[in-house]
């Protein structure tokens, strides 16, 4: 006879298998649906280069960038009945001048978009929550979140570096990146290749540009002139 502890157990590990089956095939469902983010437009809108403090809490002077640039892109396929939200961010790139095979890289710019089942889950606040909800409504999948359109868009992060140099730096690109957090299964990566119906974001790279020198004062100018 089994006692009431064995039978327990045994339930236990039988409901355990159960719920690991199901999640996986949750998780492998989607692979059945096609993945196409595509990049139509990525490119600065201005570029500047001054010397100062980036932020509120730096503690000394330094050359930053000063840089607006225009998104257009469309995420909307990455959205499916097991995704729970995408983290888009974009980051500025360029290749060490220390290491040849190193890249300096920082990010830039983020945001976090959220599917309608998860909304209660974002930090937003309740007016924004509410627009959510309403434009949601009775929808699974809201594929308009999924398309980012940003123009003139300022750095939500200051573009800096350990040197405290940036002027003149050449071969610079932003890229756009993308995180895919479902329901059940793994995180996914924007991805270098295609995968059967999982597509390679198109169009991510922007092209190369030089950050400007450090604009010279006028007064320092005339100064320079007369010595």
């Amino acid at each position: 006879m089994y006692s009431s502890l064995v039978r327990l157990q045994n339930t236990f590990g039988f409901f355990t298998t159960v719920a690991f089956v199901v999640a996986l095939l949750i998780s492998a469902s989607d692979f059945l649906s096609p993945r196409t983010p595509t990049v139509n437009v990525l490119k600065t809108t201005q570029l500047q280069t001054v010397k100062g403090r980036a932020d509120y809490y730096s503690s000394k002077k330094e050359e930053y960038a000063i840089i607006k640039f225009t998104l257009d892109a469309d995420l909307s396929s990455l959205f499916t009945w097991n995704t729970k939200q995408v983290f888009a961010y974009v980051t500025a790139e360029w290749p060490s001048a220390q290491n040849n095979n190193a890249t300096n890289q920082a990010v830039i710019w983020d945001t976090i978009i959220t599917a309608p089942s998860s909304d209660h889950l974002g930090n937003f606040s309740p007016s924004k929550l509410k627009r959510l909800r309403k434009s949601a409504d009775g929808k699974g999948i809201d594929p308009s979140r999924g398309k980012l359109q940003l123009k003139n868009q300022r750095l939500k992060y200051p573009l800096t570096h350990p040197t405290g140099r940036l002027a003149n730096t050449e071969d610079v690109q932003l890229k756009l990146h993308y995180n895919v957090q479902p329901w059940v299964g793994f995180l996914s990566w924007n991805q270098a290749q295609d995968w059967g119906k999982w597509k390679a974001l198109k169009n991510g790279l922007s092209k190369k540009f030089t950050l400007p020198a450090i604009k010279v004062k006028e007064q320092a100018k005339k100064k320079t002139t007369r010595a």
